[in-house]
């Protein structure tokens, strides 16, 4: 498949918390008029996005016509698909999960290939493995049985996008996010949220009642990395790519123990306490490590953050903004 450049970016799902902030580094990149943002919240949560390039607010991404509509009126020829139910929102509405988790992909994908789009990036997730998935350095090709809706929206979505690219020959490319750690945006309904729950409670009030057990293991990635991540594999040779919507990515993996001694160096007397809730079952279904050596070969993907430099840096960042009343 010959390479074509990308020209005009269509973000769906761009007031959550990856969306936002990848639609920020995509105009720092290519332009802010070259990057149309859209979601369904009133006021996005980073201020950039209004400020930075062109905004629509209640585009549903179920809504095929509407789609539509943004994609001609701004000529999109790539999307990044970000709009999502994540897993313990998709537990409390799994109509819904599915709604938009598979109809919502459907109408993007089937837009793109009638369009002859240059590019997707269909993002996967940790919740595609299951119980009965290896828990430690959990491999590319392995055992898929999740046990959530947004897990199962999470299968169907990858073998609904490598179709596309082996039946129609269109180019979607997409990863397996782990936990994503962010300073920018709050949490958006998700099992590891309390990864960034925490660091909020630390610092406002220090101590946190934590909706997971203590040595509850996690794959875990601080935003700086998701982005980049991101961007390099929708800038990959398509000739270098074995696979396609569903690259293993990992960075590192952590519990809520060792999260609570690293944050203590900084914060000596921040206490942590355990009260499990039904996450805690979502959470004990999902690997504790991830094999990304699939991504690391073929499109050279390297994380920069481990856990020390992650926890240093959000405190420093949440920090400052409590100093300025912004948190």
């Amino acid at each position: 498949m010959a390479a074509r450049e990308m020209n005009k970016i269509l973000v769906t799902g761009a007031c959550g918390q990856i969306g936002s902030e990848l639609t920020v580094a995509l105009r720092k990149r290519y332009g802010g008029e070259n990057v149309v943002a859209v979601g369904r919240m009133t006021e996005p949560t980073i201020p950039e996005l209004r400020e930075t390039g062109p905004f629509h607010m209640f585009v549903d991404v179920t809504e095929r016509s509407v789609l539509e509509m943004v994609v001609k009126k701004y000529n999109i020829d790539t999307i990044y698909h970000m709009a999502a139910i994540l897993s313990a929102a998709g537990e409390q509405h799994p109509q819904l999960a599915w709604n938009v988790n598979m109809n919502g992909l459907y109408n993007v994908l089937e837009v793109a290939r009638e369009r002859d789009m240059v590019r997707l990036f269909c993002p996967s997730s940790i919740a595609v493995f299951g119980p009965e998935t290896p828990q430690h350095d959990t491999p590319q090709e392995t055992v898929l049985l999740p046990k959530t809706m947004y897990g199962v929206t999470k299968v169907a979505g990858e073998l609904l996008c490598n179709y596309h690219v082996q039946r129609f020959g269109l180019d979607v490319r997409g990863v397996r996010y782990p936990g994503i750690i962010s300073s920018e945006t709050p949490p958006g309904g998700g099992t590891t949220d309390y990864a960034v729950e925490i660091f909020y409670e630390a610092i406002k009030h220090q101590r946190y009642d934590c909706f997971l057990r203590e040595d509850s293991v996690l794959p875990m990635m601080y935003m700086p990395d998701c982005i980049k991540g991101t961007i390099d594999l929708m800038e990959a040779d398509f000739a270098s790519l074995q696979h396609h919507a569903d690259f293993n990515l990992a960075a590192f993996s952590f519990s809520p123990a060792e999260l609570v001694a690293e944050i203590q160096k900084h914060l000596p007397g921040f206490v942590c306490t355990y009260a499990p809730d039904f996450r805690q079952a979502i959470a004990d279904s999902w690997p504790k490590t991830i094999d990304d050596s699939a991504a690391r070969a073929e499109w050279g993907w390297e994380p920069a953050y481990d856990l020390p430099a992650m926890v240093a840096d959000m405190l420093e960042k949440l920090g400052k903004k409590y100093e300025e009343g912004k948190i």
